[in-house]
């Protein structure tokens, strides 16, 4: 007997490798895997009534930072260059272990209630960032963060490495469903590429991944060059970065030998549309990155520098810039859908147990309401879902097969006490503006 049957769906969007999808479908769930798609009524201990709902696998967000949702509108009409200075000093008056645990909670609640049910977060204070969005519910991928300098959580170099190494032990403390071990250097022009090496070695040692800024601006580029006469990604390249499984955090500025370089050693890329037309950092060549053979999947990046967590904005970007970039004849709804969807798993690492509605696969699945004047006529699934949908259509939401959100509310935190919560903390900045 089935734990869940998902039933009658009007539409299922599976993101397999056929790209289906399907009409008038279940879906049911057992140990918070998929275990039925079909048409039939297999008998199940609960049942959800999907008529007239679109189910979808939950949104993947490929880089973001979820404690900086305390930092909302906090660094207006500036580029990324005036963003850092301004959100540094901010994050220096209040980010504490207990403030980032704090803003990861509001994060990963906006997240899940808008169809998120997987952030890639690099944050300061992970332990305490990821015990926040666990308790939530959200799929968190988190890791160390590496700085040549102390940096506002004050460690050092040697800090850092040593809590590396604890870093599996403490995911595995914390418990919550499952992600990949992370390490994440912050960026070639913040780590030195003798930090960088050490960083790569004991990410191969231990079986870790690695996410990092890289390229994000043409200045950032330049610097780079300047200092060691290589771009970031030959930086990445030439440090034993990329000998280990590697996402790029934006990615806006790669050269064709930059992407190339990629390609060859199977790095991903987290695009953020939104957040570099803010900042005004560029467009990023999201066609030519497929076409290299770089998976792609979408990201928000943080809550101060695109405002909002909402996943289904991103995909309405990421198609409105390839059309601006190259044109609407260029834009693939279906590569836009998966980019938030299979080909983020594969950028981040979980390909093998999320992002698709397939059999054997975790149940991170999100359901959203088409009776509604916008959703109405459905003629094109993928268009709907990148031009009309939105977080607002999104009513419950599993992770692992556990309901999290349920009738557009989480079911395991109140959100008038987390809102007073942060309200209380943010208080702390009013010295600032």
């Amino acid at each position: 007997m089935l734990d869940l049957l998902i039933m009658n769906a009007r539409y299922a969007v599976t993101s397999n490798s056929k790209d289906e999808i399907l009409e008038s479908i279940s879906i049911g769930i057992q140990g918070g895997k998929i275990a039925y798609i079909g048409t039939e009524t297999p008998d199940a201990k609960e049942i959800y009534d999907a008529t007239n709902k679109l189910i979808s696998p939950g949104l993947i967000n490929s880089h973001t930072h979820l404690g900086m949702s305390l930092l909302r509108g906090w660094a207006e009409g500036v580029n990324l260059q005036g963003f850092l200075e301004r959100v540094w000093a901010a994050e220096g008056a209040i980010m504490d272990e207990a403030t980032c645990e704090l803003g990861a909670e509001l994060g990963a609640l906006e997240a899940l209630l808008s169809g998120t049910t997987t952030t890639m977060d690099m944050y300061l204070n992970p332990a305490a960032t990821h015990r926040g969005a666990v308790r939530v519910g959200l799929r968190h991928i988190a890791g160390p963060i590496f700085f040549d300098f102390p940096g506002l959580d004050g460690l050092q170099w040697e800090q850092r490495i040593e809590r590396a190494h604890q870093w599996p032990a403490e995911l595995a403390k914390i418990g919550g469903p499952y992600i990949p071990t992370y390490f994440m250097p912050h960026s070639t022009y913040t780590d030195s590429p003798e930090n960088l090496t050490q960083v790569a070695a004991l990410a191969k040692e231990l079986g870790a991944r690695i996410h990092l800024h890289v390229s994000e601006t043409e200045a950032e580029n330049a610097d780079v060059q300047l200092r060691y006469g290589k771009s970031p990604t030959e930086v990445c390249r030439d440090t034993g970065i990329l000998d280990v499984p590697t996402i790029f955090g934006h990615g806006v500025h790669l050269s064709d030998s930059d992407m190339a370089i990629a390609a060859s050693k199977g790095t991903s890329v987290g695009h953020c549309p939104g957040s570099n037309l803010k900042l005004g950092s560029g467009l990023a060549r999201f066609n030519d990155l497929r076409k290299a053979g770089i998976a792609v999947g979408l990201g928000t990046d943080s809550c101060s520098s695109s405002n909002d967590l909402d996943m289904f904005s991103v995909m309405r970007i990421a198609a409105h810039v390839v059309a601006l970039r190259q044109s609407p004849a260029d834009v693939d709804l279906t590569a836009i859908v998966r980019a938030a969807t299979i080909e983020a798993a594969k950028a981040v690492g979980l390909a093998e147990r999320i992002g698709s509605i397939e059999i054997g696969k975790e149940a991170d699945l999100i359901a959203l309401d088409l009776h509604a004047a916008h959703l109405t006529p459905v003629h094109d699934v993928n268009a709907l879902l990148v031009f009309a949908a939105g977080r607002g259509d999104v009513t419950d939401v599993w992770v692992a097969g556990d309901q999290v959100v349920a009738k557009r509310v989480s079911t395991k935190i109140d959100l008038t006490d987390l809102i007073s919560r942060v309200n209380l903390r943010v208080k702390a900045l009013e010295p600032l503006k």
